[in-house]
């Protein structure tokens, strides 16, 4: 398949300016993807047009990556009913430096060259008579108002002129692209269409150019939300934001009827590989070896194969498995969710398993607590407890600043010293 038959195959094709004119780029031409700086990491759903650029990269294209240090100075309004709040220019230049980072490590680990520009450094000189006259005179208000996303936020809400001059800028980066990098076509979401194909038309009617365009679909989840937006929370890019315990296990908890939806979006698998998976999908769900591979697959590309070992550690010890090793975060992480007590440290030095195990509600009384530690019903980190009257203070949980309980199988209680 050539890399247009790959992207429709995977669900990665929405609109297209002209499928000819791309189909003729050359091994000399270089395409570009914008990311938007108004979070401190990026999301998963940025992980699409990342993936959609390596495609194009490995059939011979030049990828550039552009950090939108300018773009971000004034929000940009796609898909967005309410103006973004404006950030300082510390915060940007920070988010861009992470994003930059994050993307860097991905693109190595799957062997992509890719050019990592910043559209302040061509926009932060222009005078605002001079982007009038270059850029401005080109746009007609009709044309403005007539793109989808300006109509709605009109009719719905409002816009200011900041917002409503977005696409003038990303136009801007288009032009200068064109000029500066033999970039002759810009890729993404199908939310940006309006603003891209606003590109296309300030190299044509400027300087009398081609360029080209294509959108990726917005990717859903089975009930029509952002993916990994679901409840309100976005999984993270970056591991202080979403631990790699949590990323490797919303991937992990796909449900069967999307997850060969998923392989085909966001992995290389080949399509033979992917056929197979589904097969298995059918024949043998309680295994999940679909999301399984898809799990490892993501969380190596963003956390690498030891972010793997650590999620897949982190998943063993909610079987019983040793918290040997694990830092206090990953138990925090890992354990987020259950029942937890915090408990000075004074206190903690006058009180023995069982004291903790009522005092926890593990047990409904004292004599409830010695019945089941002697019955072997009791763990201390996953290391199961027969004495009673075992002094905590003596213990090596208390050397830290968390530890963890259990009774029987699954009931977990997390102690947090202060």
């Amino acid at each position: 398949m050539n890399f247009i038959e790959t992207l429709q195959w995977r669900g990665l094709l929405q609109d297209v300016s002209d499928m000819d004119g791309i189909q003729k780029l050359g091994a000399t031409d270089s395409f570009y993807v914008g990311l938007d700086p108004s979070a401190p990491s990026l999301q998963i759903g940025n992980l699409v047009p990342l993936i959609v650029a390596a495609h194009l990269g490995r059939a011979g294209l030049k990828p550039i990556i552009l950090f939108g240090g300018s773009t971000g100075s004034i929000g940009d309004p796609s898909g967005k009913r309410a103006e973004r709040p404006l950030l300082d220019r510390a915060t940007i230049d920070d988010n861009v430096r992470r994003h930059s980072a994050k993307v860097a490590e991905i693109y190595e680990r799957l062997n992509i060259k890719a050019d990592f520009v910043n559209n302040y450094d061509w926009t932060a000189s222009v005078s605002i008579i001079d982007f009038l006259r270059e850029v401005g005179k080109h746009f007609t208000l009709s044309y403005m108002l007539s793109k989808e996303f300006v109509k709605t936020r009109v009719e719905e809400d409002s816009i200011s002129y900041t917002e409503f001059s977005y696409m003038l800028l990303q136009s801007f980066d288009f032009l200068h692209l064109y000029q500066h990098k033999d970039c002759k076509l810009q890729i993404g979401g199908s939310d940006q269409w309006g603003n891209i194909t606003s590109g296309l038309e300030l190299i044509r009617k400027k300087i009398g150019g081609s360029a080209y365009a294509f959108s990726i679909p917005l990717i859903l989840d089975s009930q029509g939300r952002k993916f990994g937006k679901s409840e309100g929370s976005a999984v993270y890019l970056d591991g202080t934001m979403t631990s790699p315990y949590k990323f490797h296990q919303f991937w992990l908890n796909l449900e069967d009827a999307s997850v060969i939806k998923y392989l085909k979006i966001f992995s290389f698998l080949e399509k033979a590989e992917i056929d197979e998976l589904e097969k298995k999908v059918q024949s043998a769900p309680e295994k999940r070896e679909a999301q399984q591979t898809l799990a490892d697959l993501m969380t190596t590309l963003v956390h690498g194969e030891a972010g793997t070992r650590e999620a897949k550690q982190s998943a063993e010890v909610l079987f019983g498995g040793s918290i040997a090793g694990l830092s206090e975060q990953q138990l925090e992480n890992i354990f987020n969710g259950v029942p937890s007590t915090t408990i000075e440290r004074a206190k903690l030095a006058t009180m023995s398993m069982a004291d903790i195990m009522a005092e926890t509600k593990l047990a409904s009384s004292k004599g409830e607590a010695r019945r089941l530690i002697t019955s072997g019903g009791a763990y201390l980190n996953n290391e199961r407890v027969s004495d009673p009257a075992l002094a905590l203070a003596q213990s090596a949980a208390a050397k830290s600043n968390i530890f963890v309980l259990r009774s029987g199988k699954k009931n977990y209680h997390l102690v947090k010293i202060s």
